[in-house]
């Protein structure tokens, strides 16, 4: 499921039995750009016909919930779910992430905590969006990237191939496809999709949906 606003923003559900504490992580989610707090949820009975419908990017799931637990309720949506509980025994993170949590974060959390995980689960998305398959390393990326972990690899990398992917989509007046960039700097397909999902992820590059000669869909790149 991987539907935005209009204005790009993700839209974040949260479900929390406690409305005051759903409220203040819905002010925390709706103070990190791009990022939009839907109206949190209390009851968890309703919360697969609401991602049905609401469609969310992301679901910040409570573990104990009345009715149902937050496990039990994460096994039946098909969205991406981060879950967040003040449950820290073993047995508890084992079951939220055995269930497809993306991640745990322990209660009470700050802003920056939250922040810090949105945004890493905002560059996980970014790497899927712009790769058309993967190598060991960008899988591991891939973890690493979903639990909020910098990526120091991609970010501060000076690899000569790499920066000069960067230099040519930056000097081009227009987007450009995969295809492009490897004709461009002489390099294989597959390498120049390597770097230009990486490139992507630490934000150095973006990202657009455009359509080849066929009218088939492609990504194409563009200086941020």
């Amino acid at each position: 499921m991987m539907q935005s606003t209009a204005a790009g923003d993700y839209r974040v559900l949260i479900v929390d039995d406690d409305f005051r504490v759903g409220q203040l992580h819905a002010d925390m989610v709706n103070e990190i750009p791009g990022f939009q707090a839907l109206d949190p949820v209390q009851d968890p009975r309703t919360v697969p016909q609401l991602v049905a419908s609401l469609q969310p990017d992301l679901v910040l799931l409570d573990l104990y919930l009345p009715h149902v637990s937050g496990v039990e309720l994460l096994r039946e949506l098909h969205v991406d779910a981060i879950m967040i509980s003040a449950a820290t025994e073993p047995k508890n993170v084992a079951a939220a992430l055995q269930a497809g949590a993306l991640a745990f974060i322990i209660k009470p959390f700050g802003a920056k905590t939250l922040a810090a995980k949105l945004k890493g689960w905002a560059r996980y998305r970014r790497q899927l969006a712009a790769a058309t398959d993967f190598d060991q390393q960008g899988v591991d990326r891939l973890y690493r990237t979903v639990q909020g972990a910098e990526d120091t690899a991609a970010t501060t990398s000076t690899a000569p191939t790499e920066q000069a992917v960067l230099a040519c989509v930056r000097q081009s007046r227009e987007p450009m496809n995969v295809a492009e960039v490897a004709e461009a700097v002489g390099v294989a397909r597959a390498t120049a999709q390597r770097y230009l999902a990486a490139l992507v992820a630490s934000e150095s590059l973006d990202l657009q949906l455009g359509y080849g000669t066929r009218g088939r869909p492609e990504h194409r790149y563009l200086a941020r």
